[in-house]
């Protein structure tokens, strides 16, 4: 499996480009919280001219930037993107968002990107969440449930991240460490419900990148840097091999 950027991450700061930041916040801000990378994507609203303001409003900064669009329509074709993460959902009872969908991002105008397109292995965890229902998901999975997705996305399907997804909740840290366990080379990828510090530090000693989104919409980029801080102190705390 070839080296990936990810794989040196910590933290992932996505923005909503249907959300406004907090009064007074400038993407300059946002762009200062100590991400390791910024991921602009969404589930529902999405444009490509809402998509095209984030992007170019964070492009002058030094942070890495990744479209994860929610479908083709909304593909911004910009040398300030390092790169494209394509959801594809292992948990959803419909196989449109397994692979049906991705039939139809490959007929986009002069075709996708590859050499910048990567997708990733979601499990999708709230019931409760638009993802989950948008995609009609599956959330009732036990922590062996989805130990076993996480591997047999690494392993037959060869994905190089797998990405639960709590959307708007805290998840549960025994799924989380079960899916860390199954997994030997891909990225493990953690969002939900991470509010604080602690919240990053204790999904920090699970997954390889903690994702937060929502809380840069509702509480702005100083709670965002905090996050930062707790998985960057949780991945310095975990004891190196021999």
């Amino acid at each position: 499996m070839s080296t990936r950027p990810w794989t040196e991450w910590d933290h992932i700061l996505k923005i909503d480009p249907d959300k406004p930041l907090v009064d007074g916040e400038t993407f300059e801000d946002v762009c200062e919280t100590g991400t390791d990378a910024i991921e602009i994507g969404g589930t529902l609203g999405m444009t490509e001219a809402k998509m095209q303001r984030v992007v170019e409003a964070c492009a002058a900064y030094d942070v890495p930037l990744y479209q994860e669009p929610s479908n083709p329509s909304v593909v911004i074709d910009s040398p300030a993107l390092e790169g494209y993460l394509i959801p594809t959902v292992f948990n959803s009872a419909d196989p449109f968002w397994i692979v049906g969908a991705h039939k139809e991002w490959v007929r986009i105008e002069n075709g996708l990107d590859w050499d910048r397109t990567t997708t990733e292995a979601y499990i999708v965890l709230n019931p409760d969440a638009s993802v989950a229902e948008y995609t009609e998901a599956d959330c009732e999975q036990s922590a062996d449930d989805v130990a076993s997705y996480a591997r047999v996305a690494e392993k037959m399907f060869g994905q190089e991240i797998i990405y639960l997804e709590y959307s708007g909740t805290f998840g549960d840290p025994e799924i989380v460490d079960a899916a860390s366990q199954a997994l030997d080379e891909a990225t493990l990828f953690y969002g939900g419900g991470v509010h604080d510090y602690d919240d990053a530090y204790e999904m920090g000693q699970y997954a390889d990148v903690v994702v937060v989104g929502d809380l840069l919409h509702d509480e702005g980029c100083e709670a965002v840097s905090e996050t930062v801080d707790g998985v960057k102190d949780a991945h310095a705390d975990i004891p190196k091999p021999n």
